[in-house]
């Protein structure tokens, strides 16, 4: 038996959308799935990108960030969060995590914040791993006192909630999805950037296609460029294939759910392993991340021979050639992360997983920590 960390999914209304754009009708789909997207998230604006880290670059262009400004994030995170913030010659600055959510510790962000007031502080990306987002009506009052901006970065979060209210809706500046995660094979791309703020939304849209403005009087052809954008487009192809995706998200949330409370059932008490704390009814279980006690890598490897793929999100930022050296980071500078690092196991999770698939790899878990002393 095979069990991949993730599938992708595809069934009869992906398949006639995606005929839609191929046979050439006249439905605008990126149009179409920002304006499905606001009235699912419930948020004012939405803007569609080719990729979520192109919706993260974006982001960045809308707060018009600039060389030497500052912007803090999480050193649990995909490189793409400090990534975009660099290509802008501005400066990521790394907060430590909380041990048991792996999100930004927030005791640890507003000190930081209190310690270093400056204007050259823009903004503060939170990632939200595994979907399961941080106290975020702490967040956005520590975001109100010292006057910065907040940027989710909610790859793992469509469709998951906070307080009733779906995540990009809760109150953040921007809130930026993706659609082609780096967690899980897929086969299309894309991001959404959403905010309530019109002005930022404008400046977005604006720098979408290489700030290319047209006279709806003017001949199709006549244009002029009013700023320096970038090409973020999304495909008209990806735009179905996600529409169609879009409509199921719920029912599979609900499911990761299901997988998520089999799996802290079977594992519950089993030598070496800490399953995730299920305290949060809202938590989305986008991925289900385990503790491994003994040579988290070994067992990695033993599932893997046992034909479970696994995932590790995430290594921590400081610990990455470019990040270390750029910013000279010591091993030891952020503890937790470190620690969580060195123990971290994601299992697969996916809406088509069966239920005995999901009792094979607790099986095979089972068995392999009773080899571990």
């Amino acid at each position: 038996m095979k069990i991949p960390f993730y599938k992708y999914e595809s069934g009869r209304e992906e398949h006639s959308n995606v005929s839609d754009v191929l046979d050439g009708e006249e439905i605008d789909q990126v149009q179409e799935l920002e304006s499905e997207f606001c009235d699912y998230i419930g948020c004012s604006y939405a803007l569609a990108a080719s990729h979520g880290t192109s919706a993260l670059h974006l982001a960045m262009l809308a707060l018009d960030l600039k060389r030497g400004d500052k912007v803090v994030c999480s050193v649990n995170a995909h490189p793409n969060v400090p990534e975009v913030v660099r290509h802008f010659d501005a400066e990521p600055v790394f907060i430590d995590i909380d041990p048991d959510t792996y999100n930004i510790n927030l005791d640890k962000l507003e000190s930081y914040l209190e310690d270093n007031k400056s204007k050259k502080l823009k903004a503060v990306i939170v990632t939200h791993v595994a979907g399961l987002c941080v106290d975020l009506a702490r967040l956005y009052s520590i975001a109100e006192i010292y006057d910065v901006k907040i940027v989710e970065d909610a790859c793992d979060a469509l469709g998951a909630t906070y307080g009733g209210k779906k995540i990009g809706a809760t109150g953040a500046d921007i809130t930026c999805f993706n659609f082609s995660s780096h967690l899980k094979k897929n086969i299309c791309t894309g991001g959404m950037m959403v905010s309530d703020d019109e002005e930022i939304v404008e400046r977005a849209r604006l720098l979408l296609h290489h700030a290319i403005v047209r006279d709806e009087d003017a001949l199709e052809y006549i244009y002029d460029v009013t700023d320096i954008g970038h090409d973020y487009s999304m495909s008209p192809l990806s735009a179905a294939y996600i529409r169609a995706q879009l409509q199921d998200q719920d029912k599979n949330i609900k499911r990761y759910q299901e997988i998520a409370a089999i799996y802290t059932k079977e594992l519950s008490g089993v030598p070496h392993i800490k399953v995730p704390d299920a305290s949060s009814a809202e938590h989305p279980y986008a991925l289900y991340i385990i503790k491994v006690d003994k040579n988290r890598d070994s067992f990695a490897l033993d599932l893997k021979e046992a034909g479970i793929e696994t995932g590790l999100h995430y290594i921590p930022l400081h610990l990455l050639s470019y990040y270390k050296s750029k910013y000279s980071l010591r091993v030891n500078d952020f503890p937790v992360a470190l620690r969580s690092f060195q123990q971290v196991l994601s299992l697969p999770s996916y809406p088509s997983m069966e239920d005995a698939d999901v009792k094979f790899v607790c099986e095979t878990i089972k068995k392999i920590a009773k080899t571990k002393v």
